[in-house]
């Protein structure tokens, strides 16, 4: 996703264009349908980007290892710095801060290492291919999402014996006394 800014880096500042994003770029080995909207605006440091991107991304159910697309709504909010001086060519000193995001020797703004960084923020770290989703059976491995395993209940945990036998006791309704008190 690389857009060519040599025309908006010679604008005054507060100078904005916009761009619609519709292609697939290759992240991590995988592929990314992109679709959305970039307004750059120039600032007095360089360029800021700012976008609404949808994708959506294959990722595994934590529960029943099922493959899934998942769509993802990725919020881009980046500054780029140039790292040349457009009127004399001359090197630009390095921003401050080394994460930064910059504007190669070309004027060319690259999106593709932001939209990775927002797209693996915004995957969900315990991703379901549904909320409700039943997951495996402990004993067999059968998906429960599919039908119910064959497989006999599990007896009850002894050492919680005591804990259900006070949840059991909560559930009754109280006893009361021949003067009408709990």
């Amino acid at each position: 996703m690389q857009i060519n800014v040599s025309q908006l880096l010679k604008a005054p500042i507060g100078s904005v264009r916009n761009y619609e994003i519709n292609q697939v770029v290759e992240i991590d080995g995988c592929n990314y349908p992109l679709q959305g909207t970039a307004r750059l605006m120039r600032t007095d440091h360089g360029i800021l980007v700012k976008g609404t991107i949808k994708t959506e991304s294959e990722l595994t159910c934590s529960r029943c290892l099922n493959v899934f697309k998942c769509p993802l709504a990725l919020n881009i909010e980046e500054e780029y710095f140039p790292t040349i001086d457009m009127v004399t060519g001359a090197p630009l000193a390095p921003p401050d801060d080394p994460a930064s995001f910059t504007i190669d020797e070309h004027n060319i703004l690259d999106l593709t290492e932001a939209v990775r960084q927002y797209a693996l923020l915004t995957i969900p770290m315990k991703p379901l291919c549904h909320p409700d989703c039943a997951g495996l059976c402990p004993t067999c491995g059968a998906n429960l999402n599919q039908a119910q395993c064959s497989c006999p209940p599990q007896p009850p945990d002894s050492r919680w014996a005591a804990l259900r036998e006070l949840v059991s006791n909560e559930t009754e309704p109280p006893v009361k006394n021949s003067k009408g008190r709990k």
